[in-house]
């Protein structure tokens, strides 16, 4: 009988692999007219990402799984502010010129 974990691992990283597919697949066939409310979109998971990690560093169940948390809430910190700068880089593209 196989480990239970080992099976589980497998599992998660199936599903990862192929969430990161279909994600790729459906950005990249996304018109620029709806590229905006789609970084919005990526934001607030972005968001979510945040609160997770910031749990994972807070339990400090061990030294590795508080770094690895701390790099997590670094890397969607800066995926936040970076579509946030993104988006309203993209706004201002929108607004009239000479007003």
């Amino acid at each position: 009988m196989e480990n239970p974990v080992t099976l589980d691992l497998w599992s998660m990283l199936f599903v990862f692999m192929l969430a990161t597919f279909v994600g790729f697949q459906v950005i990249q066939n996304v018109s620029r007219l709806l590229h905006t409310p789609l970084m919005s979109l990526t934001n607030a998971i972005s968001a979510i990402a945040v609160v997770g990690s910031i749990l994972i560093a807070g339990e400090q169940e061990s030294r590795f799984t508080t770094i690895l948390g701390t790099v997590a809430v670094a890397a969607s910190m800066t995926n936040i502010v970076s579509g946030f700068l993104l988006t309203d880089r993209m706004l201002r593209m929108f607004k009239e010129r000479g007003k």
